[in-house]
């Protein structure tokens, strides 16, 4: 293993995020102190309104935080200005919600095509790199599929692939199979479990305890707050 595989993937130190109107302020996450190595797979969890979602936004670089420091592969993320935040996210980030978010007038191979149009890639290579990932989550079949003529599983496998075409750093998850019944949630998890054996980091928020164990290690956020980590024994 290199040696730069033991250097943080992200690191986040008495981070904190408000939000203000005229009349009232809320604190969304206060204190967060967290790091992420290369390689790990995370599961965030915690109840519903606990941050979840603005923390995992935050990571995304589709939000910012309103104090303190976060570092993604050594880089200063919170002082950097949005056109500098969307091309580290569309080199380095993979996204996967729990809607699809697929486009309904796109193909699966366009849908997944479509996370590499802003690299600096042909076509041909284009083509090649979605026929691969395709491959690798067992929906080729399904290439000339619109969003509408596949299951939720199917679905999910389109996202994860379109998440994954461009070898991104990392991965972000949210609540990936909650809109899928337990049989897809699971092979949902075990692509995702395959992913992070292969190299990719991932950071997930589940509610799910079962789709948490497939991680290797378990934040929890209760108003705002990391109250636990646990990393799962070893099997």
């Amino acid at each position: 293993m290199k040696a730069d595989e033991h250097e943080p993937m992200l690191k986040l130190h008495n981070l904190s995020k408000a939000y203000r109107t005229a009349e009232v302020e809320t604190t969304a996450l206060e204190s967060i102190d967290i790091e992420i190595k290369r390689g790990e797979f995370v599961a965030i969890m915690g109840p519903s309104g606990c941050g979840k979602s603005t923390l995992l936004n935050i990571l995304g670089m589709l939000d910012t935080p309103t104090s303190g420091e976060y570092r993604f592969m050594g880089k200063d993320v919170a002082r950097k200005n949005e056109s500098q935040l969307s091309s580290l996210r569309k080199h380095n980030i993979g996204f996967i919600f729990q809607s699809f978010n697929l486009i309904d007038e796109l193909s699966v191979e366009e849908n997944i095509e479509l996370a590499l149009l802003y690299h600096n890639i042909s076509p041909a290579v284009r083509r090649e790199r979605v026929s691969a990932v395709m491959d690798k989550v067992g929906i080729a079949h399904r290439a000339k599929h619109m969003p509408a003529q596949l299951s939720g599983g199917q679905q999910q496998r389109v996202a994860v692939a379109r998440a994954v075409v461009g070898n991104q750093a990392m991965i972000l998850a949210d609540e990936p199979t909650g809109n899928l019944d337990s049989a897809h949630g699971q092979e949902v998890m075990e692509m995702l479990q395959t992913l992070n054996e292969e190299g990719a980091t991932i950071v997930m928020v589940t509610h799910s305890p079962s789709h948490a164990d497939y991680a290797l290690r378990t934040i929890n956020l209760f108003d705002g707050r990391v109250v636990a980590q646990n990393i799962r024994a070893a099997v």
